[in-house]
């Protein structure tokens, strides 16, 4: 059986998560949830939800070192970059991505609010890089069935799924044949 015949066929938007195929070959995208910011003909980009960086929020920002928050790699560009999404909707000039998930603001008034302890580490991901794709790329890379489309995006899933279960988590979600795709084996031959 081809085991992308049935792939599901919902197109890619902004706010939607692309779930990696289970034996996607690509060591920075493994087993990967990658929430979508941008999605248009010009190009994509996105942060992976679930890759933890080995550095924490105050090792890469001095100025937070109080806030003990993990840091996430969003993708293999520009990795000197921070980003972040939160769930703050009073935080200027943030982006709304999805219902309840903002990206970006207003840096000064997230260092205030941090500094006062108004906002929890289950509020806001830090990202070190991003990733993106360039005009048609990420659209060749679904038709390739690199990716599983998913627009079951909530804040809970953003922010408070464990980043070990969310790959797993996400093809659940989508139910069907993709919790049998969500329990295969990273290597086959271990079966």
């Amino acid at each position: 059986m081809d085991f992308f015949k049935y792939r599901n066929k919902l197109k890619p938007e902004k706010g939607s998560i692309l779930v990696s195929e289970p034996f996607l070959p690509d060591p920075n995208f493994e087993r990967t949830t990658i929430l979508l910011c941008e999605y248009n003909q010009d190009g994509s980009f996105g942060f992976v939800l679930n890759k933890r960086a080995e550095a924490r929020l105050g090792e890469v920002m001095e100025d937070f070192k109080s806030f003990d928050a993990p840091v996430f790699i969003g993708g293999p560009v520009q990795q000197d970059t921070l980003h972040y999404l939160h769930r703050l909707p009073q935080l200027e000039d943030s982006t709304e991505i999805v219902n309840g998930v903002f990206w970006g603001g207003n840096f000064d008034q997230l260092s205030i609010l941090i500094d006062t302890g108004q906002i929890s580490p289950l509020d806001i991901r830090f990202f070190l890089g991003y990733s993106g794709w360039g005009e048609g790329q990420l659209d060749t890379e679904l038709k390739e069935n690199s990716w599983i489309v998913s627009n079951r995006v909530t804040p809970e899933f953003v922010f408070e799924t464990l980043p070990d279960e969310m790959w797993k988590k996400a093809l659940q979600i989508l139910g069907g044949r993709y919790t049998i795709y969500s329990n295969y084996p990273v290597d086959p031959r271990m079966n």
